[in-house]
């Protein structure tokens, strides 16, 4: 197996867990194996979610600090995987677990305040998947070293301001501009959607170096699972914009 990008944004896509996969499995990644996993994650995402979401709901005050705790589970269990990658069949479909109890929680909370916002919510997501595929493979814009580095800084500072409106929120302190409809808001708001739409093509190019470099079969749920990230996290934003919107 060649060297792979050792320098990737994506730390599912690392070299060294390539290395970890190389001796032990069997057959090859392939765009088909991945969409389909992708697939199979996305339902099992969905039909958690529409199980659970009432019972999530029903925890009342409980509710906020239980979110969290599921957040660290996918976060523990998303770097379990890269540990571990011998296991992506086993963890990727839990996973998907941990992201539908999330999904379900939120879905129902901005549905009960907005008529119609999900669906439309949902139709973005998808239609913003399709637009990043077009513009991946139409080379519009090229994944290259530099793009990766942007990506990578741009990602880390979300996940830091993310982390801050949590924190600060347990000790009574809000980030009005994350939760309120004012132009600073919504600016916000699409720019993280643009990052969001943008890590399609991190996801898309290293599955696609990855399928060319022949790598283990396994591979497959770990593409498979970042890209789930990537469409929930996108699901999410807009849920979030249509909300502010309608305010």
């Amino acid at each position: 197996m060649g060297v792979l990008d050792k320098k990737s944004s994506n730390p599912m896509f690392k070299e060294a867990v390539l290395k970890r996969l190389e001796s032990i499995d069997s057959g090859t990644m392939s765009i088909t194996g991945t969409i389909s996993k992708t697939i199979w994650l996305l339902l099992i995402t969905v039909a958690t979610s529409v199980c659970s979401w009432q019972f999530m709901l029903s925890m009342g005050a409980a509710l906020y600090p239980v979110l969290f705790i599921i957040l660290i589970a996918g976060v523990i269990l998303f770097y379990y995987t890269i540990k571990n990658p011998n296991n992506a069949h086993i963890t990727a479909p839990i996973y998907a677990v941990i992201e539908g109890l999330f999904v379900g929680v939120v879905t129902a909370i901005f549905g009960s305040m907005y008529d119609g916002i999900v669906v439309n919510a949902i139709i973005l997501t998808f239609a913003t998947m399709g637009m990043m595929i077009f513009i991946y493979v139409t080379k519009i814009i090229k994944v290259t070293e530099k793009f990766k580095a942007i990506m990578a800084m741009a990602i880390g500072a979300i996940i830091i301001l993310y982390m801050a409106t949590w924190i600060l929120g347990f000790f009574g302190v809000s980030l009005p501009f994350m939760h309120d409809s004012s132009p600073l808001g919504i600016g916000i708001n699409i720019a993280i959607i643009v990052i969001a739409a943008l890590s399609f093509l991190l996801d898309f190019d290293m599955i696609d170096k990855n399928i060319q470099a022949r790598a283990p079969k396994k591979m497959e749920w770990i593409g498979s699972m970042a890209l789930l990230t990537t469409i929930v996290w996108l699901y999410i934003e807009f849920l979030r914009l249509l909300a502010r919107l309608h305010d």
